[in-house]
């Protein structure tokens, strides 16, 4: 995976428009592309995909014996990209001269995916350090010639075809370790990808996802076109993703949960702790933290491919074990809610989420919910049916909105289904928003916080009061303490504060207010969740301020309203 994506460099530009002047492409990489799909055929392609909503995501290689990032921590030089790695050079390259995953055992992974509820695996064949799993015949940097001398690729697949799991495999472009990667040879590497490729979709018979991870560059850095046609003719039905620089099949926002798009698959990729490859005591991500975001992911119409990162030995650590056994326990009971469904009509928020399936809309609260409008559906709801045990509910439907009275809610700690069902096709009606935003702060309003996320502005302080329920101000991984701070135009009476925290991260804060030059506190406490509201006396605040005092780690806030 990769952190960021950045342009190719003038001087990698000015090599790539020469090999293709030149005509210097490899000759053999000529592939006749195949008659365009039609609409129809392509769903039909796609459907088992977007029905199976859930999907295992393995990164993993010789630097699991160091316990650092999957090629970002390897040294030397990125060419095209910039930067380097802690791990040195000589050491990196040489560690899988003592990989030894003596308790590599592919048919348990397949039955720990299959017990998640997952209905794929994408494999790590390759990733930007250039070590292959597999046994390649274009290089000796692989799999067969480290202590274990074993097929890893060949070992997953066969258990993948075995037990009926979908097969996907992850390939780099990017190679930091071959010498012509990105030089005045670069031709010469374009033959040794595709000869990788050819392998990977030849020997290890079928394959139904080409899950590629270019970092910069366009269709021509990869020769796309080709490349992408010999594996459409290598293995018809293939889905590919949309890093090489073509859009193909479907779109990958990586450690966030895409937006509501119903006419383009996408898929979330994320990791189940904070690291993709192998991290000694990372922070795992909660249940609760897991299945909101598999359910927030198919409400907007999406799926979750969710990353395990397994240890040197070639097992999964006991607690990405414990937490992908209890997100198959939700799903054998809730499933249906998930599986063949799409999302909507009502789009996704932070504490809600909607999918459907023929005449049923399923209605997910996560978070607590007693009383909620939802806007106007088109057709008659003809029953509503909490699928919790001993939950009720009674609704009243007229042209301004879906009123639901819930029972019961309050016991379902990660999530809440309501199951409506309406008096025709719930799949033409057209996707909405579903509740009011919160209240906008007042013009002139500056905010400011202690942190963003990689100072990157798509995570900004403002992005918690923007009315946007997609957007979100985060904090980069391993903050315990931060501040969100909000400074009005001119003293402002307040009487209540609304949060939206996702993760459950925080343990202790305060919120106060600003008085002259004093800080003063209003509240004080240790959990906020998905639904956080104090009321109080009104005040005249020049200033209102989060004082996270106390986090697990990196606190997220989608919505906060002051009013």
């Amino acid at each position: 995976m990769h952190r960021k994506r950045i342009g190719i460099g003038a001087l990698a530009a000015l090599m790539i428009s020469t090999w293709a002047a030149s005509g210097c492409m490899a000759a053999d990489a000529k592939e006749t592309k195949a008659a365009p799909e039609t609409p129809q055929q392509r769903e039909a392609r796609m459907k088992w995909w977007r029905e199976a909503r859930f999907g295992m995501f393995i990164h993993w290689g010789p630097v699991s014996l160091k316990g650092t990032e999957i090629g970002w921590s390897r040294g030397g030089e990125r060419r095209g990209i910039g930067g380097t790695g802690e791990i040195p050079l000589d050491v990196y390259d040489n560690l899988y001269k003592t990989f030894n995953p003596t308790k590599f055992d592919a048919k348990a992974w397949v039955a720990l995916a299959k017990r998640a509820g997952m209905k794929y695996m994408v494999f790590t064949t390759r990733h930007h350090d250039g070590f292959s799993e597999w046994d390649t015949k274009q290089s000796d940097y692989n799999i067969m010639h480290s202590p274990y001398g074993k097929d890893i690729v060949r070992q997953l697949a066969d258990a993948c075809h075995k037990a009926g799991m979908k097969l996907g495999f992850y390939y780099s472009q990017p190679d930091w370790h071959n010498a012509d990667y990105l030089t005045a040879t670069h031709s010469k590497y374009l033959e040794y990808m595709k000869g990788q490729l050819r392998e990977l979709c030849t020997n290890y018979g079928k394959v139904d996802i080409i899950w590629f991870d270019g970092l910069q560059g366009n269709s021509e850095t990869w020769d796309s076109i080709n490349t992408i046609a010999m594996i459409r003719k290598l293995q018809p039905g293939v889905i590919i993703n949309n890093r090489a620089g073509l859009a193909e099949d479907f779109d990958t926002p990586e450690q966030s949960i895409g937006g509501f798009k119903f006419d383009r698959p996408w898929e979330t990729c994320m990791t189940i702790g904070t690291q993709w490859a192998y991290k000694p005591n990372d922070n795992i991500k909660t249940t609760a933290e897991c299945l909101r975001t598999l359910i927030r992911c198919a409400g907007g119409d999406g799926n979750l491919l969710l990353n395990v990162g397994p240890m040197p030995s070639g097992e999964i650590e006991r607690f990405q074990i414990a937490r992908l056994q209890e997100m198959g326990d939700f799903l054998k009971v809730w499933g249906e809610s998930i599986y063949g469904t799409r999302g909507g009509p009502y789009k996704p928020t932070s504490t809600f989420a909607s999918t459907r399936k023929g005449s049923v809309i399923y209605l997910h609260f996560m978070g607590p919910v007693t009383d909620v409008t939802l806007a106007p559906l088109p057709l008659k709801i003809k029953s509503a049916v909490p699928t919790f045990p001993g939950g009720r509910v009674s609704f009243t439907q007229t042209d301004e909105g879906v009123s639901l009275h819930i029972y019961g809610a309050g016991e379902q700690v990660i999530d809440s289904i309501v199951k409506l069902t309406v008096d025709g096709s719930a799949m033409d009606i057209p996707a909405v928003a579903a509740i009011k935003p919160m209240a906008k702060l007042p013009n002139g309003t500056k905010v400011s916080a202690s942190n963003i996320y990689q100072d990157n502005a798509d995570f900004g302080p403002e992005k918690a009061f923007d009315r946007n329920p997609d957007t979100r101000w985060a904090t980069d991984s391993g903050v315990k303490q931060a501040w969100l701070s909000i400074e009005f135009e001119k003293p402002t009476k307040v009487s209540s504060i609304e949060m939206s925290e996702e993760f459950d991260r925080v343990k202790a804060f305060e919120l106060q207010y600003q008085e002259g030059s004093d800080w003063k506190t209003i509240f004080n406490g240790t959990t906020i969740g998905n639904s956080f509201k104090t009321s109080f006396d009104p005040i005249t605040a020049k200033a209102i301020r989060l004082n996270i005092t106390q986090a697990d780690d990196g606190p997220t806030f989608w919505e906060i309203a002051i009013k």
